[in-house]
C-alpha cells in the first residue's frame, strides 16, 4: 500500500500522489493542502489527518477526510457525527499509520 506524506510532496502534487492509497497530513498543513485534497478526491486517494494538537475546526476540508486522529481529550464519536468523517480515532500515543485500511 502506497502512502504519501503531504510534507514530502514537491510541486507536482498530483503526479506524486498517483497510485497512492493514502495521503497523510498534519493539522498545520490543511490550509496549504487544498490542491492535494482536491486531487485526492478526484483520483481516489484516501486522506488521513493527524489533528492532535488542537480541536478540529469545522470546514470544507473535512469533506475530503476519511480518517481523523484526535487527542484523547476529544470525543471522537461526537466529532465523527458532526463532521461526517468515516473514522475518527482518539489517541495520544498511536501513530496515524496504525489506523489506515
Amino acid at each position: 500500500m502506497k502512502i504519501v506524506l503531504f510534507s514530502e510532496l514537491g510541486e507536482s502534487v498530483r503526479d506524486e500522489m498517483k497510485g497512492a492509497r493514502w495521503i497523510i497530513l498534519d493539522q498545520d498543513e490543511i490550509s496549504h493542502a487544498l490542491s492535494a485534497l482536491m486531487f485526492a478526491e478526484l483520483d481516489g486517494v484516501l486522506v488521513a489527518v493527524d489533528h492532535r494538537k488542537s480541536t478540529p475546526d469545522n470546514g470544507l476540508w473535512q469533506r475530503a477526510v476519511h480518517l481523523l486522529l484526535v487527542s484523547e481529550s476529544e470525543n471522537a464519536e461526537e466529532i465523527r457525527q458532526k463532521s461526517g468523517i468515516t473514522k475518527v480515532i482518539s489517541s495520544d500515543v498511536s501513530s496515524i499509520e496504525e489506523y489506515l485500511w
